[in-house]
């Protein structure tokens, strides 16, 4: 094991902000994330000779406390990890459950037949609350895979929620946005307020209960999460939420027990793989749609030359191969545990399905929205396959964040983390520091499908955590945060990098529209201004969107380098790095 150096924590006032970076080259390792801070706890760990498996969860750890509502010990999330010495790609199913109570069916977002509003009282809920799945996967990933001990992967977080960070405006806005749930939440206001207003944007946000947090799972471990003092205030939250006398808005109890944080373990699935353009495109599987989702859309895009096409082209094929993926999606991927459902894994990444559903495209005419699904049965080989032709979308939250790792022997981790809505369900565990998913709101309220809720069930994730290998070896790595936009941001940069010609920073900071068979296509203003009206006249419905994604990604250079990439705008920018920084 690694012999870090685990220092005290100083009770000192945190240094200045680091600046931002959005893209670093070099050689020794890189890392990119939405965050300075995190970025520079996972080089940290580089420097002193740990691998990627370490970066990222010393990274998410930072993360946990300077993207407390985007991401934390109180969600959920799913890793994607290609092992150097193996040459191998594995995954990490962190995603959070049901309760087992026999109550969480399929109605159980219903209220006289009709479902509870959404928000705030379906999101703002112990109902909406999962059972975490981020601390459980990080000891896996260590155990595993890491070289480091858990203690010294925390002890980057618990210094920066002891010592605080600067607040910015990204921080300062998303609390705002919440402020009529936080103040209904006693711990929550106590936690993430200012005498219940917003921290003020350049003060210093310190959260010593989780410092405290994070130093007694140093100390305990697994054990010190999913049982003992810290399971039981957890129970009692989402038992019983912790509002101030009157709410503005009922927030409902909900049904997790004791046994159902003991019973919690993370899964090890297979990844999903296409190839496209000769590349090894490795994702997560279920309870994900993010690799089969983004595989097929690839698929789709496959039977078109879209190196060649004008722009305006490339646009309206990859906008019709995301809607007819994500018509697929909807009918098809859900927890697919045997008590659960079979999805048709094979059948849907299968080059002779999208070949199929590519012949639906018209070049010159967008097909009206929504898309049916299709059958994949006949691509799969299965008779547990029924064709579903009438599943329903349902929610998803925007808030996620999502961070790349790569070492010195060529390891790479690609970890999307979230707590679902930004602010998750808003209840904090009183005194910890840290607030709760509402991930659970992913499932669908209403109508057929894979996808409704069931006791212990894991609910259909958009998370799209994304490994390339090019002749087995490591070539890029990408992800990003946006709900179900996750998928069609991840499809956009690949579609960008590999057809258009782009680097992979042009294709991060590219300007993004969302097609997820809806309606209308979302678009960003500057994708609009570019695209709109010759897409309008293609039959496109256009509306406007503010942003879209987060995306963070690193690519291995022919001379050995490693590029790292994040948003140079986008959620106020994100952070890249890397051991030994050379001129790009």
């Amino acid at each position: 094991m690694l012999a870090l150096t685990v220092v005290a924590v100083p009770a000192t006032a945190a240094p200045p902000l680091p600046d931002k970076d959005p893209v670093a080259t070099g050689t020794g390792g890189a890392v990119a994330t939405v965050d300075p801070l995190a970025t520079d706890a996972g080089l940290d760990i580089l420097r002193r000779g740990g691998n990627a498996i370490d970066a990222a969860v010393a990274a998410a750890a930072v993360l946990g406390v300077t993207e407390p509502y985007s991401a934390g010990i109180g969600g959920g999330g799913f890793m994607v990890i290609y092992l150097a010495d193996e040459s191998r790609v594995v995954t990490i199913d962190g995603r959070e459950e049901a309760p087992s109570d026999p109550d969480f069916d399929e109605d159980v977002f219903l209220e006289d037949g009709v479902p509870i509003p959404f928000f705030p009282e379906r999101i703002t809920s112990g109902l909406a609350v999962g059972v975490p799945g981020t601390f459980a996967t990080w000891v896996r990933a260590l155990e595993e895979y890491g070289t480091i001990s858990l203690s010294q992967a925390l002890q980057p977080g618990r210094v920066v929620a002891q010592t605080g960070f600067v607040v910015d405006q990204t921080f300062a806005d998303q609390t705002l946005g919440n402020l009529e749930r936080f103040r209904a939440i006693t711990s929550t206001a106590d936690t993430f307020l200012v005498d219940g207003e917003v921290p003020a944007v350049g003060s210093v946000f310190r959260n010593r209960d989780l410092a405290d947090t994070y130093k007694l799972l140093q100390r305990e471990g697994l054990a010190g999460f999913y049982g003992g003092e810290l399971a039981r205030e957890i129970i009692d939250t989402v038992q019983n939420p912790p509002t101030v006398a009157s709410p503005p808005f009922e927030v409902r109890a909900g049904l997790m027990v004791l046994d159902d944080l003991a019973q919690y373990q993370v899964l090890e699935p297979d990844p999903t793989m296409i190839e496209y353009r000769g590349y090894e495109v490795y994702g997560m599987g279920p309870p994900s749609s993010g690799g089969i989702t983004v595989g097929e859309a690839l698929n789709i895009g496959e039977s078109f030359p879209l190196a060649t096409v004008d722009d305006v082209a490339f646009q309206h094929h990859v906008l019709e191969a995301t809607a007819l993926a994500f018509a697929d999606r909807n009918a098809y991927i859900g927890d697919n545990r045997p008590q659960y459902s079979y999805v048709p894994i094979t059948g849907l990444l299968s080059q002779g399905f999208a070949d199929v559903r590519a012949a639906l495209i018209d070049p010159a005419t967008a097909a009206a929205k929504p898309v049916a699904p299709g059958d994949p049965c006949g691509f799969d080989g299965d008779p547990q396959c029924v064709p579903d032709a009438a599943a329903l979308a349902g929610p998803a939250g925007t808030s996620t964040t999502h961070l790349v790792t790569a070492d010195q022997w060529g390891n790479v981790v690609s970890y999307t983390l979230t707590i679902e809505a930004t602010g998750g369900s808003a209840i904090t565990v009183p005194g910890r520091g840290f607030l709760l998913n509402n991930e659970l709101t992913d499932f669908n309220a209403t109508g057929t499908g894979p996808n409704l809720p069931e006791p212990g069930k894991r609910p259909r994730s958009s998370m799209s955590p994304t490994i390339v290998l090019d002749d087995g070896a490591p070539f890029l790595a990408v992800g990003s945060p946006g709900g179900s936009t996750i998928i069609t941001t991840v499809a956009a940069i690949l579609f960008n990098r590999f057809d258009r010609g782009m680097g992979l920073p042009e294709a991060i900071a590219a300007p993004r529209a969302t097609q997820r068979n809806t309606s209308a296509v979302l678009a960003e203003a500057d994708y609009r201004a570019l695209y709109g009206a010759a897409l309008e006249a293609l039959g496109h419905t256009v509306a406007d969107t503010s942003e879209i994604g987060a995306a963070t990604g690193l690519e291995f250079l022919p001379d050995g380098r490693i590029l790292a990439a994040a948003e140079p705008v986008r959620r106020g920018g994100g952070d890249a790095g890397v051991v030994r920084p050379t001129k790009r």
